[in-house]
């Protein structure tokens, strides 16, 4: 996903500040979607309001600049119709706590349990937001999304909590050196 397309969804579902927009993308309902930082959200904004698919007001705030909000116009709603309707590109998941894992052997018990902790606290915590998020939200296809997110946490948590001993152990072993070969094409 795009940040124009993104930046299009969020404000789909209500005006909002380039902070805002930044918030959502990194700790609310969208940060699932694509990362977005300041120095690509206010680019993108700026050419969304130049191709006329967003404007922009300035609303006065006391003893600082105005802060400008943007709100998606009817052609911003096309766009991200037909941005939504292209073929998709695959997910993508990156994981540090993974590389750790796969290496248990060579870094040992003692860091893999420090790892399995810390990664079981953050599923926790992601879980523990994504039914906050649930519970405040009355938009059935946001609501689903959400849903989806909490299954996949709450089956990872509950493989980290059913397998951890099994890598404790692995992480106890003399290292060996390790051949990934490559998924023949």
């Amino acid at each position: 996903m795009s940040v124009r397309r993104l930046c299009l969804a969020i404000l789909n579902f209500g005006d909002a500040t380039g902070y805002e927009i930044r918030k959502a993308s990194t700790e609310g309902e969208f940060s699932y979607f694509e990362e977005a930082g300041f120095g690509s959200i206010y680019p993108t904004l700026a050419k969304l309001d130049a191709e006329g698919l967003v404007t922009v007001r300035h609303e006065p705030q006391e003893g600082k600049p105005a802060r400008k909000v943007y709100s998606i116009t009817d052609t911003g709603r096309a766009e991200l119709k037909a941005l939504l309707s292209e073929p998709l590109a695959e997910d993508t998941f990156r994981s540090p706590f993974l590389l750790v894992a796969m290496c248990a052997d060579l870094v040992g018990a003692a860091v893999v349990r420090r790892a399995v902790d810390r990664q079981m606290d953050q599923i926790r915590a992601e879980i523990s937001q994504l039914r906050e998020m649930t519970q405040k939200c009355d938009h059935p296809a946001t609501r689903w999304t959400i849903n989806c997110g909490l299954t996949c946490m709450e089956q990872n948590l509950k493989f980290l909590e059913m397998n951890r001993s099994e890598l404790e152990q692995i992480a106890e072993t003399k290292p060996e050196p390790c051949q990934v070969t490559a998924a023949a094409e």
